[in-house]
């Protein structure tokens, strides 16, 4: 886990963290186990999310870093930094494809991830950047 940035005197609620992921499955797994540290060092600092915040931010999290493991070449970068009363979950890939909805199927099994991303956020942002694009998606602490 490589911070990002710390607290500072401009703004006590910035805290962030940043991994790099070479590729391959165990990058799934791996970014749970971040965003579990990321979550314990927020109680640490005082940072009380609900009882359900933990489970969901690893699910949100482990969504977009899978997609990035399907639709993208090479590595992907995670990103969790504390915005006030959410956590933002942004995944950065080398893919230069756009997440899209597949339309609405109860029997399709899997590839529903982007869907449930965006039920628990809210909103789900993709932005291009030089090698590929990055997702963000803000969980509500509460």
């Amino acid at each position: 886990m490589t911070p990002a940035h710390g607290p500072d005197a401009a703004d006590a609620s910035a805290v962030s963290t940043v991994v790099d992921f070479k590729g391959g499955s165990a990058m799934i797994p791996a970014s749970r186990d971040v965003v579990h540290r990321f979550v314990t060092h927020l109680a640490e600092l005082g940072v009380t999310p609900a009882d359900s915040f933990l489970d969901t931010a690893r699910l949100v999290a482990s969504e977009l870093v899978t997609n990035a493991l399907r639709h993208a070449p090479g590595p992907c970068r995670l990103a969790l930094t504390l915005v006030g009363d959410r956590v933002e979950i942004a995944v950065s890939d080398t893919g230069d494809g756009y997440p899209t909805f597949l339309p609405r199927d109860p029997v399709r099994v899997g590839r529903h991830g982007l869907e449930i991303v965006t039920r628990l956020c809210g909103e789900v942002i993709t932005r291009p950047h030089a090698k590929g694009k990055t997702v963000y998606a803000r969980l509500p602490l509460t």
